[in-house]
């Protein structure tokens, strides 16, 4: 028997794009090949959502929930609805331009501005990876119960045996990363089966804000950066651009309108599982308000829930940990490639973005406020990314028919000016000029 050659054998990214083409097509009709379909769109949204339950989200998470109890719940559900706005957006700006983020930034403020945006992007780059990083080392090393450079040094081994999953295309590293996220969302629902909660409270602080304090200011800018991450709406355009060939603007149409479905559940299941977070974590509120920091969860948890419970915890911070690690050199990569042309090797690229960290942790810098300000870090950097997207986005002679409409552009601005009011708020509370 002849084997088929190389170039002959599908591999699973051909496959999802064949499919992805006979349902935008038409070609296949009934309920088994629309599913399949469906499946083969599902994959940027789920991979982008992986920034927003990064290990950074379980610390501001865990100080939310044991300091204030479900008093900042209103923050987390607002960040979500942010955020799924710019992803949206950010994913509907490849499917459409067929180019990503970085690159039209490059483009539409070349020079200097180009080259300072790209010095800010990278250095929330950094900040995500110390917050994904460290946070994923600090499980693997409560779980196997080694020294934490220790559970980072394996912790970037991993992440780079796993990064070699790109070279044979773009849907098996979806698959993990969604594999991933799934066991990040069933550990947090076996949670809240396990923790009791006060659901008309938790119901009631999710729509009626309120802030207890002034040093909840400080928290809430670390839940917007924890929530919001500026890689991810880079990254995410990059994800949409290629994936599939588009030939008509009602193909393209029809394209947004699932990747806009997918980036409904994905940030969904996202949000859900951080409001989760911070039930759980509000278990800790009173008796043990002075619970902030990840290992103090877990080393409470033990006797207040059981020891299910505080592994159920690390099994899913480990899971955060890996995959917000593979998404965070993903998105580097496409930065770097879009503001300043080039890209180096991805383990290159892990090494360097590893170093800070390893370097924080062995000076004895204290993970959990290393991890709070690695989030206000993002905060700050966050609005770049938020106004470069609107800026193309209403770019008639780039986006055709997919223009930002102008109400849309008011609710986007309005958010973004919510950031920055959050940022100024800190800013003024630290120089002393209003209360803390």
């Amino acid at each position: 028997m002849e084997c088929p050659s190389i170039d002959t054998v599908q591999t699973s990214s051909d496959r999802t794009r064949a499919a992805m083409a006979d349902l935008l097509a038409g070609r296949r009709r009934g309920w088994f090949a629309t599913l399949r379909g469906a499946l083969a769109m599902t994959g940027p949204a789920v991979v982008a959502s992986v920034a927003y339950v990064d290990p950074g989200n379980y610390v501001t998470n865990i100080q939310a929930g044991a300091r204030y109890g479900y008093a900042l719940l209103w923050v987390v559900l607002l960040s979500n609805l942010v955020a799924m706005l710019f992803q949206a957006q950010a994913a509907k700006l490849g499917i459409v331009t067929g180019r990503n983020l970085a690159e039209l930034s490059r483009d539409r403020f070349p020079g200097i501005p180009a080259g300072v945006m790209w010095l800010m992007t990278e250095t929330a780059a950094m900040a995500t990876d110390l917050a994904e990083f460290v946070g994923g080392a600090v499980g693997l090393s409560l779980l196997l119960h080694c020294p934490l450079l220790t559970g980072m040094a394996i912790m970037g081994v991993l992440t780079l045996l796993l990064l070699g999953l790109q070279a044979r295309g773009f849907r098996p590293i979806e698959l993990l990363i969604s594999a991933l996220v799934a066991a990040i969302c069933l550990s947090y629902a076996a949670e809240l089966v396990i923790v009791p909660a006060d659901w008309p409270s938790v119901l009631r602080h999710s729509v009626v804000p309120s802030i207890p304090d002034g040093q909840a200011i400080t928290l809430c800018i670390g839940l917007v950066g924890a929530t919001v991450m500026p890689h991810a709406i880079y990254l995410h355009s990059s994800l949409t651009q290629d994936r599939a060939v588009l030939q008509t603007d009602a193909e393209r149409a029809r394209m947004v309108r699932f990747s806009n479905r997918e980036v409904v559940f994905a940030l969904s299941m996202a949000g859900l599982v951080n409001m989760a977070m911070v039930v759980t974590a509000a278990h800790f509120h009173g008796a043990h308000s002075d619970i902030d920091s990840i290992d103090g969860a877990y080393r409470t948890l033990t006797p207040l829930l059981g020891a299910g419970a505080a592994t159920i915890f690390l099994v899913s911070l480990l899971a955060s940990g890996l995959s917000s690690s593979m998404v965070g050199t993903m998105a580097g990569q496409v930065v770097m490639q879009g503001f300043v042309g080039f890209t180096v090797p991805v383990w290159i690229r892990r090494v360097i973005t590893m170093l800070p960290s390893f370097v924080v942790i062995a000076l004895g810098a204290d993970v959990t406020s290393t991890l709070i300000w690695s989030q206000v870090v993002l905060s700050f950097v966050l609005p770049l990314p938020m106004v470069t997207l609107l800026v193309v986005s209403r770019d008639a002679r780039l986006m055709g028919g997919f223009r930002m409409s102008r109400p849309m552009l008011l609710l986007a601005g309005a958010m973004v000016g919510f950031v920055a009011l959050l940022n100024l708020t800190l800013l003024l509370q630290t120089a002393g000029l209003i209360p803390s």
